[in-house]
């Protein structure tokens, strides 16, 4: 009998099920720790807003028949779908979580495996395992598809459809990776999520403004998704495994990709481990496109002293795909608009308040300072921003002219800080990330439970039991 090639789904059931803890360099266990510390710190410095608030009443309706798993930051112990689907809403709702080519992956393949590990009483070994190869397998199927920061002949070429559908494959395998699914099961679920993904509706998210507060890809939808792909799985259905290789009537064509270069997917897969070169850590609940800017002008204004009434103007020169209405929007009727307009970003980054919740304050978001001064932003596209882009990946050029005192005082970055890339200082050293997660968690978490969840994530391998972690993220009744 002729054995027939595997399908590029069989391939990443086949590395889901190897994968092993003792078989991951250090630097992969150490980029998965600091992916959940800084996931569940976005999360529950989220409880209180619109979205996230939103995310937690949808998550309550999904309630428990057996197995409990925790809404991060409340008291609420729901299904574990239910805590997933929350979870996910919440890392996202503050803008402030990781990225990862192809862009937000952690809200989409965290909350599943979390709460599977919670429910099931699994070790920080297996969520680690879990965790590592959801974000290897978003980012190198990232990376065989468009991406947003394309060139084509010297100018920026974004794709005309994008999204991160693409993450519901790295969701469902870590969920299948908890539950100990055999490389056949995976590869039915594997084969189930292509064909239950969601649509790939961001470009249209970009364009219409003041845009959606569902954003670029509802959370909870996509984790919902893989939830049923995996159980689905389980429970006996048999999936499409040819869903990846078809290009003209698969995966590809679901969700409007031009580009499909598959052996991204699979070179070096299960020996080279490529995430922890890519992820990106936000200081700022901002788009990453404005984060070298706000580190310019933070370190002008502090230099300087300079009030937000001192200032007559401020020019800056952004990446060329930012020119579309959800960055050029200026009409802020919500606070979540203020998550991505350039000009208001740099308005609010003026008045030096410490980044977290409190940028999404509606009296800082819509106060007069900030509003008045939003008027005096202006920009350009960076005249070097291609050229720089294409001679190294991680460049997110920026340059800042700030106008005061009769002075034009002149700021210039090609690395944000939270980046990996040939600049050492702009990487977010794990005492940083350890302060951005204690500054989130004020007001919501105890500090006892503050010092247990960074000391019990960042030594995440020697945790018998996941659930003993989760609670310490369980808001303590007053």
């Amino acid at each position: 009998m002729t054995t027939m090639p595997s399908t590029l789904v069989q391939q990443l059931a086949h590395f889901t099920e190897q994968t092993a803890f003792a078989d991951l360099p250090p630097e992969v266990v150490r980029e998965c720790k600091r992916l959940l510390l800084d996931s569940i710190g976005c999360a529950v410095a989220a409880t209180e807003e619109m979205k996230g608030r939103a995310g937690i009443l949808y998550g309550q309706q999904l309630a428990a028949v057996g197995p409990q798993a925790t809404i991060f930051g409340t008291a609420h112990r729901v299904s574990p779908l239910g805590a997933a689907y929350a979870n996910g809403e919440l890392i996202n709702t503050l803008d402030m979580d990781a990225v990862l080519p192809p862009g937000h992956v952690s809200p989409y393949v965290l909350p599943g495996a979390v709460a599977v590990a919670e429910s099931l009483g699994a070790s920080g070994r297996r969520l680690i395992e879990a965790v590592a190869l959801s974000h290897e397998m978003s980012n190198r199927i990232g990376k065989a598809m468009d991406y947003l920061r394309d060139t084509k002949d010297g100018k920026v070429n974004p794709p005309k459809i994008f999204g991160y559908s693409s993450t519901v494959f790295g969701a469902t395998a870590a969920i299948g990776k908890v539950k100990g699914f055999s490389a056949a099961t995976l590869a039915d679920a594997l084969g189930i999520a292509g064909c239950v993904a969601p649509v790939n509706s961001q470009v249209a998210w970009f364009q219409h403004a003041p845009s959606s507060t569902i954003k670029y890809l509802h959370a909870g939808v996509l984790v919902q998704s893989a939830f049923t792909s995996a159980l689905m799985a389980e429970f006996g259905h048999r999936g499409d495994v040819q869903v990846l290789d078809d290009r003209e009537y698969g995966f590809p064509r679901f969700i409007g990709t031009v580009k499909w270069e598959p052996e991204h997917i699979t070179s070096g897969l299960g020996q080279e481990w490529r995430f922890p070169a890519e992820a990106s850590y936000k200081p700022y609940p901002h788009c990453r496109i404005l984060h070298a800017l706000l580190d310019v002008l933070g370190e002008i204004i502090d230099t300087h002293r300079i009030r937000p009434d001192e200032i007559d103007g401020i020019k800056v020169y952004v990446e060329g795909m930012v020119e579309q209405p959800v960055w050029l929007n200026r009409r802020i009727e919500h606070v979540h608009d203020a998550q991505f307009s350039i000009a208001h970003g740099i308005a609010l980054g003026a008045h030096r308040v410490p980044a977290g919740k409190a940028w999404m304050d509606p009296a800082l978001v819509f106060g007069e300072s900030v509003m008045g001064l939003m008027d005096r932003v202006t920009h350009e596209v960076h005249p070097d921003y291609v050229k720089l882009l294409t001679s190294q990946g991680a460049s997110r050029p920026a340059k800042l002219e700030l106008r005061a005192r009769g002075q034009t005082f002149v700021g210039e970055k090609r690395f944000p800080k939270g980046s990996p890339s040939p600049d050492p200082d702009t990487a977010l050293t794990d005492d940083e990330l350890i302060a951005k997660f204690r500054h989130n968690a004020e007001g919501v978490l105890t500090s006892a439970q503050a010092d247990q969840l960074v000391e019990m994530t960042m030594n995440l391998e020697r945790v018998d039991n996941v659930a003993d972690l989760v609670r310490q993220a369980a808001r303590v009744p007053a």
